[in-house]
Protein backbone atom coordinates (compact mmCIF):
# COMPACT_ATOMS: atom_id res chain seq x y z
CA UNK A 1 0.00 0.00 0.00
CA UNK A 2 2.83 2.35 0.84
CA UNK A 3 4.04 2.02 -2.83
CA UNK A 4 0.65 3.00 -4.26
CA UNK A 5 0.68 5.73 -2.33
CA UNK A 6 4.02 7.27 -3.29
CA UNK A 7 3.21 6.67 -6.89
CA UNK A 8 -0.49 8.51 -6.33
CA UNK A 9 2.26 11.15 -5.82
CA UNK A 10 4.23 10.69 -8.36
CA UNK A 11 0.83 10.87 -10.85
CA UNK A 12 -0.21 14.03 -8.96
CA UNK A 13 3.02 16.09 -9.61
CA UNK A 14 3.50 14.70 -13.02
CA UNK A 15 0.35 16.69 -14.19
CA UNK A 16 2.51 19.39 -13.78
CA UNK A 17 4.77 18.80 -16.98
CA UNK A 18 1.77 18.05 -19.22
CA UNK A 19 1.78 20.11 -21.81
CA UNK A 20 5.37 21.55 -21.75
CA UNK A 21 7.08 17.91 -21.52
CA UNK A 22 5.76 17.04 -24.72
CA UNK A 23 6.95 15.55 -27.07
CA UNK A 24 8.25 13.61 -23.77
CA UNK A 25 6.67 12.05 -21.46
CA UNK A 26 5.50 13.97 -18.53
CA UNK A 27 7.17 11.83 -15.45
CA UNK A 28 6.64 12.11 -11.78
CA UNK A 29 9.47 10.78 -9.17
CA UNK A 30 9.27 10.94 -5.66
CA UNK A 31 12.38 9.81 -3.20
CA UNK A 32 11.61 8.23 -0.10
CA UNK A 33 13.77 7.84 2.65
CA UNK A 34 12.51 5.87 5.82
CA UNK A 35 8.75 6.86 4.87
CA UNK A 36 9.59 10.38 4.63
CA UNK A 37 9.94 11.80 1.18
CA UNK A 38 12.58 14.15 0.75
CA UNK A 39 12.73 14.85 -2.69
CA UNK A 40 10.33 15.55 -5.66
CA UNK A 41 10.34 16.41 -9.21
CA UNK A 42 8.61 16.17 -12.48
CA UNK A 43 9.63 16.24 -16.39
CA UNK A 44 11.03 19.94 -17.39
CA UNK A 45 10.31 21.74 -20.60
CA UNK A 46 11.48 19.59 -23.97
CA UNK A 47 15.75 19.41 -23.88
CA UNK A 48 15.55 20.20 -19.47
CA UNK A 49 16.05 17.63 -16.95
CA UNK A 50 13.83 14.58 -16.56
CA UNK A 51 12.06 13.79 -13.94
CA UNK A 52 14.61 11.80 -11.79
CA UNK A 53 17.46 14.21 -12.59
CA UNK A 54 14.98 16.82 -11.30
CA UNK A 55 14.06 14.72 -7.63
CA UNK A 56 17.29 14.15 -7.05
CA UNK A 57 18.81 17.61 -7.57
CA UNK A 58 15.83 18.30 -4.99
CA UNK A 59 17.52 16.21 -2.30
CA UNK A 60 19.63 18.22 0.26
CA UNK A 61 21.34 15.50 2.00
CA UNK A 62 22.32 12.72 -0.90
CA UNK A 63 24.15 10.36 1.00
CA UNK A 64 20.95 9.51 1.88
CA UNK A 65 19.92 8.08 -1.43
CA UNK A 66 22.11 5.06 -1.38
CA UNK A 67 19.57 4.11 1.21
CA UNK A 68 16.07 5.60 -0.13
CA UNK A 69 13.76 4.48 -2.88
CA UNK A 70 12.65 6.28 -5.56
CA UNK A 71 9.55 6.21 -7.19
CA UNK A 72 8.67 7.06 -10.83
CA UNK A 73 5.69 6.88 -13.68
CA UNK A 74 7.21 5.32 -15.62
CA UNK A 75 10.80 3.40 -16.74
CA UNK A 76 13.67 5.18 -16.27
CA UNK A 77 15.59 5.96 -19.49
CA UNK A 78 18.54 3.99 -20.45
CA UNK A 79 19.72 5.74 -23.97
CA UNK A 80 21.17 9.37 -24.25
CA UNK A 81 18.61 11.87 -25.89
CA UNK A 82 18.98 15.83 -24.94
CA UNK A 83 20.23 14.33 -22.04
CA UNK A 84 21.72 11.38 -20.56
CA UNK A 85 20.15 7.99 -19.16
CA UNK A 86 18.33 8.28 -15.81
CA UNK A 87 18.86 4.84 -15.33
CA UNK A 88 22.88 5.64 -14.97
CA UNK A 89 22.06 8.73 -12.40
CA UNK A 90 20.09 6.41 -10.07
CA UNK A 91 22.46 3.59 -10.58
CA UNK A 92 25.42 6.67 -9.60
CA UNK A 93 23.87 7.37 -6.44
CA UNK A 94 23.14 3.62 -5.51
CA UNK A 95 19.77 3.91 -4.74
CA UNK A 96 18.83 1.13 -2.61
CA UNK A 97 15.07 0.41 -4.76
CA UNK A 98 13.35 1.42 -7.29
CA UNK A 99 9.60 1.43 -7.70
CA UNK A 100 8.00 2.01 -11.39
CA UNK A 101 4.87 2.21 -12.28
CA UNK A 102 4.66 1.25 -16.00
CA UNK A 103 7.47 0.03 -18.64
CA UNK A 104 8.39 2.40 -21.46
CA UNK A 105 7.14 0.81 -24.15
CA UNK A 106 10.05 2.82 -26.32
CA UNK A 107 12.24 0.52 -28.33
CA UNK A 108 15.43 2.58 -27.06
CA UNK A 109 14.02 1.65 -23.47
CA UNK A 110 11.83 -1.20 -23.54
CA UNK A 111 12.93 -2.83 -20.77
CA UNK A 112 16.94 -1.55 -21.13
CA UNK A 113 16.52 0.68 -18.17
CA UNK A 114 14.93 -1.78 -15.53
CA UNK A 115 17.97 -4.53 -16.30
CA UNK A 116 20.42 -1.48 -15.88
CA UNK A 117 19.18 -0.77 -11.88
CA UNK A 118 19.37 -4.64 -11.42
CA UNK A 119 22.40 -5.31 -13.22
CA UNK A 120 23.75 -2.53 -10.54
CA UNK A 121 21.75 -5.11 -7.53
CA UNK A 122 18.99 -2.53 -7.45
CA UNK A 123 15.82 -3.84 -6.15
CA UNK A 124 13.29 -3.14 -8.89
CA UNK A 125 9.55 -3.11 -8.36
CA UNK A 126 7.51 -2.99 -11.82
CA UNK A 127 3.56 -2.60 -12.13
CA UNK A 128 2.73 -0.52 -9.07
CA UNK A 129 -0.60 1.48 -10.47
CA UNK A 130 0.45 0.14 -13.99
CA UNK A 131 -2.97 1.15 -15.24
CA UNK A 132 -2.98 4.25 -13.88
CA UNK A 133 0.05 4.98 -14.79
CA UNK A 134 -0.62 4.41 -18.58
CA UNK A 135 -3.35 6.74 -18.62
CA UNK A 136 -1.39 9.60 -18.10
CA UNK A 137 1.29 8.54 -20.21
CA UNK A 138 -1.37 7.88 -22.91
CA UNK A 139 -0.18 10.46 -25.09
CA UNK A 140 3.48 8.93 -25.34
CA UNK A 141 2.37 5.27 -25.41
CA UNK A 142 0.13 6.15 -28.87
CA UNK A 143 2.72 8.32 -30.47
CA UNK A 144 5.03 5.01 -29.52
CA UNK A 145 2.86 2.15 -30.38
CA UNK A 146 0.41 3.69 -32.96
CA UNK A 147 2.78 5.75 -34.50
CA UNK A 148 0.56 8.80 -34.74
CA UNK A 149 -0.92 11.16 -32.23
CA UNK A 150 -3.23 10.67 -29.54
CA UNK A 151 -6.95 12.21 -30.95
CA UNK A 152 -9.38 13.77 -28.64
CA UNK A 153 -12.40 14.31 -30.45
CA UNK A 154 -14.42 17.58 -28.57
CA UNK A 155 -17.73 19.00 -29.15
CA UNK A 156 -21.03 20.52 -27.23
CA UNK A 157 -24.78 19.27 -27.96
CA UNK A 158 -28.13 19.81 -26.56
CA UNK A 159 -30.16 17.37 -25.10
CA UNK A 160 -31.69 16.76 -28.17
CA UNK A 161 -28.10 15.95 -29.93
CA UNK A 162 -27.56 19.01 -32.06
CA UNK A 163 -24.07 20.94 -32.36
CA UNK A 164 -25.80 24.35 -33.82
CA UNK A 165 -29.42 25.79 -34.53
CA UNK A 166 -30.73 25.66 -38.37
CA UNK A 167 -30.01 28.87 -38.52
CA UNK A 168 -27.35 31.35 -36.86
CA UNK A 169 -27.82 34.51 -35.78
CA UNK A 170 -24.74 36.97 -36.24
CA UNK A 171 -25.89 39.83 -33.96
CA UNK A 172 -26.86 36.84 -31.10
CA UNK A 173 -23.94 33.68 -31.09
CA UNK A 174 -25.76 30.76 -29.51
CA UNK A 175 -23.93 28.85 -26.95
CA UNK A 176 -24.68 25.33 -26.28
CA UNK A 177 -22.16 25.11 -23.10
CA UNK A 178 -22.37 28.00 -20.11
CA UNK A 179 -19.10 29.75 -18.99
CA UNK A 180 -17.71 26.90 -16.79
CA UNK A 181 -17.87 24.33 -19.36
CA UNK A 182 -15.96 26.87 -21.97
CA UNK A 183 -13.11 27.52 -19.65
CA UNK A 184 -12.71 23.99 -18.56
CA UNK A 185 -12.07 23.39 -22.81
CA UNK A 186 -9.41 26.37 -22.51
CA UNK A 187 -7.78 24.24 -19.53
CA UNK A 188 -8.53 20.92 -21.75
CA UNK A 189 -6.21 22.39 -24.92
CA UNK A 190 -3.62 23.35 -22.91
CA UNK A 191 -3.02 19.79 -22.33
CA UNK A 192 -2.83 18.88 -25.56
CA UNK A 193 -0.18 19.35 -28.37
CA UNK A 194 -2.44 20.96 -31.69
CA UNK A 195 -6.20 21.79 -32.01
CA UNK A 196 -7.90 20.83 -35.07
CA UNK A 197 -10.84 22.59 -37.05
CA UNK A 198 -12.52 22.16 -40.54
CA UNK A 199 -12.98 25.11 -42.89
CA UNK A 200 -16.83 25.75 -42.15
CA UNK A 201 -15.58 26.47 -38.31
CA UNK A 202 -13.31 28.84 -39.19
CA UNK A 203 -15.69 30.46 -41.76
CA UNK A 204 -18.79 30.74 -39.24
CA UNK A 205 -16.97 31.44 -36.21
CA UNK A 206 -13.15 33.02 -36.55
CA UNK A 207 -11.64 31.52 -33.94
CA UNK A 208 -8.47 32.37 -31.90
CA UNK A 209 -8.00 28.20 -30.85
CA UNK A 210 -5.80 29.27 -27.86
CA UNK A 211 -6.06 28.69 -24.16
CA UNK A 212 -7.03 32.53 -23.12
CA UNK A 213 -8.93 31.46 -20.65
CA UNK A 214 -6.48 29.26 -18.38
CA UNK A 215 -2.82 28.98 -18.11
CA UNK A 216 -0.14 27.03 -20.30
CA UNK A 217 1.00 27.13 -24.05
CA UNK A 218 -1.52 27.09 -26.53
CA UNK A 219 -1.58 24.12 -29.41
CA UNK A 220 -0.30 24.44 -32.63
CA UNK A 221 -3.29 25.28 -34.60
CA UNK A 222 -4.18 22.58 -37.67
CA UNK A 223 -6.86 24.01 -39.74
CA UNK A 224 -8.49 21.49 -42.87
CA UNK A 225 -9.01 24.45 -46.30
CA UNK A 226 -8.94 22.14 -49.02
CA UNK A 227 -9.49 24.97 -51.56
CA UNK A 228 -8.04 27.79 -49.06
CA UNK A 229 -11.16 29.42 -48.53
CA UNK A 230 -10.57 31.13 -45.33
CA UNK A 231 -9.78 34.69 -45.65
CA UNK A 232 -6.29 36.36 -44.91
CA UNK A 233 -7.11 38.11 -42.07
CA UNK A 234 -8.90 35.44 -39.61
CA UNK A 235 -7.45 34.84 -36.66
CA UNK A 236 -6.12 31.49 -37.33
CA UNK A 237 -3.47 32.98 -39.51
CA UNK A 238 -2.39 35.92 -37.84
CA UNK A 239 0.76 34.30 -36.57
CA UNK A 240 0.67 34.10 -33.38
CA UNK A 241 0.73 29.57 -33.09
CA UNK A 242 2.63 28.14 -35.24
CA UNK A 243 -0.21 27.32 -37.71
CA UNK A 244 -0.65 24.47 -40.39
CA UNK A 245 -3.11 24.38 -43.10
CA UNK A 246 -4.12 21.44 -44.68
CA UNK A 247 -5.31 21.88 -48.20
CA UNK A 248 -5.59 20.05 -51.45
CA UNK A 249 -3.84 21.90 -53.83
CA UNK A 250 -1.36 25.23 -53.27
CA UNK A 251 -2.18 28.03 -55.11
CA UNK A 252 0.65 29.66 -57.01
CA UNK A 253 0.10 33.12 -55.93
CA UNK A 254 0.00 32.41 -52.43
CA UNK A 255 2.04 34.87 -50.30
CA UNK A 256 4.46 33.23 -47.45
CA UNK A 257 2.95 34.29 -43.91
CA UNK A 258 4.66 33.98 -40.77
CA UNK A 259 4.63 30.81 -38.59
CA UNK A 260 2.12 29.62 -40.86
CA UNK A 261 2.83 25.78 -42.95
CA UNK A 262 1.14 24.54 -45.92
CA UNK A 263 0.37 20.52 -46.16
CA UNK A 264 -1.28 18.81 -49.36
CA UNK A 265 -3.22 16.05 -48.99
CA UNK A 266 -5.97 14.60 -51.69
CA UNK A 267 -9.21 15.07 -49.69
CA UNK A 268 -10.64 11.91 -52.08
CA UNK A 269 -10.13 8.88 -49.50
CA UNK A 270 -8.99 8.44 -46.20
CA UNK A 271 -8.63 12.19 -44.88
CA UNK A 272 -7.73 11.11 -41.10
CA UNK A 273 -5.03 9.16 -42.10
CA UNK A 274 -3.35 11.52 -44.08
CA UNK A 275 -4.17 14.27 -41.52
CA UNK A 276 -2.36 11.98 -39.12
CA UNK A 277 0.34 11.44 -41.26
CA UNK A 278 1.03 15.18 -41.10
CA UNK A 279 0.80 15.80 -37.67
CA UNK A 280 3.14 12.88 -37.21
CA UNK A 281 5.81 14.26 -39.64
CA UNK A 282 5.25 17.50 -37.52
CA UNK A 283 6.16 15.18 -34.57
CA UNK A 284 2.39 15.82 -32.56
CA UNK A 285 1.97 13.90 -29.61
CA UNK A 286 -1.98 14.98 -29.66
CA UNK A 287 -4.29 16.53 -30.80
CA UNK A 288 -8.04 18.09 -30.06
CA UNK A 289 -10.47 18.04 -32.78
CA UNK A 290 -13.46 20.73 -32.28
CA UNK A 291 -15.26 20.34 -35.24
CA UNK A 292 -17.63 20.93 -37.00
CA UNK A 293 -19.49 17.49 -37.29
CA UNK A 294 -18.12 16.88 -40.42
CA UNK A 295 -14.64 16.68 -40.06
CA UNK A 296 -15.22 14.99 -36.41
CA UNK A 297 -17.33 12.51 -37.99
CA UNK A 298 -14.36 11.79 -40.61
CA UNK A 299 -12.16 11.02 -37.82
CA UNK A 300 -14.90 8.64 -36.50
CA UNK A 301 -16.05 7.00 -39.44
CA UNK A 302 -12.04 5.71 -39.75
CA UNK A 303 -12.02 5.07 -36.36
CA UNK A 304 -8.70 6.88 -35.77
CA UNK A 305 -10.10 8.35 -32.75
CA UNK A 306 -8.72 7.52 -28.61
CA UNK A 307 -11.13 9.79 -26.19
CA UNK A 308 -14.41 11.86 -26.97
CA UNK A 309 -15.71 14.49 -25.12
CA UNK A 310 -19.12 15.41 -25.33
CA UNK A 311 -20.48 18.12 -23.69
CA UNK A 312 -24.58 18.35 -23.19
CA UNK A 313 -25.67 21.72 -22.51
CA UNK A 314 -29.12 22.66 -20.56
CA UNK A 315 -30.92 23.78 -23.67
CA UNK A 316 -32.78 22.21 -27.14
CA UNK A 317 -32.86 23.08 -30.59
CA UNK A 318 -35.27 20.82 -31.88
CA UNK A 319 -34.09 21.27 -35.44
CA UNK A 320 -30.43 22.01 -36.77
CA UNK A 321 -27.01 19.99 -37.33
CA UNK A 322 -26.96 16.87 -35.87
CA UNK A 323 -23.85 15.64 -33.55
CA UNK A 324 -22.05 13.20 -35.19
CA UNK A 325 -22.46 9.41 -34.94
CA UNK A 326 -19.95 7.28 -32.79
CA UNK A 327 -20.47 3.98 -31.10
CA UNK A 328 -17.56 4.70 -27.63
CA UNK A 329 -16.91 2.97 -24.44
CA UNK A 330 -18.70 5.10 -21.92
CA UNK A 331 -15.48 5.77 -19.24
CA UNK A 332 -16.97 9.38 -16.61
CA UNK A 333 -19.19 12.00 -16.60
CA UNK A 334 -19.04 15.41 -14.98
CA UNK A 335 -21.48 18.00 -13.96
CA UNK A 336 -20.55 21.33 -14.45
CA UNK A 337 -23.57 23.57 -13.27
CA UNK A 338 -26.23 22.58 -15.29
CA UNK A 339 -23.89 21.02 -18.20
CA UNK A 340 -23.29 17.46 -18.07
CA UNK A 341 -19.64 16.49 -19.70
CA UNK A 342 -19.27 12.31 -20.68
CA UNK A 343 -15.88 11.01 -21.82
CA UNK A 344 -15.98 8.01 -24.01
CA UNK A 345 -12.84 5.65 -25.00
CA UNK A 346 -12.37 3.92 -28.29
CA UNK A 347 -11.59 0.53 -26.61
Amino acid sequence: MKHEIYIKRCLQIAKNGLGSARPNPSVGAVIVYKNKIIGEGFTSSYGGNHAEVNAVNSVINKTLLKEATIYVTLEPCAHFGKTPPCADLLVKHKFKRVVIGCVDTNSLVAGKGIERLKNANIDVVVGVLEDECKEHHKRFFTVQNNKRPFIVLKWAETKDGFVAPESKNEQKPVFISNKYSQQLVHKLRSKEHAILVGTNTVLADNPKLNVRSWFGENPIRIVLDSSLRIANNANILDGSVKTIVITKERKENLKPRENVIFEEISFSKNVAQQICKVLQKHNLQSVIVEGGTQTLQTFVDENLWDEALVFIGDNNFEKGVKAPVFNGKFSSEEYIKNDVLKIYKND
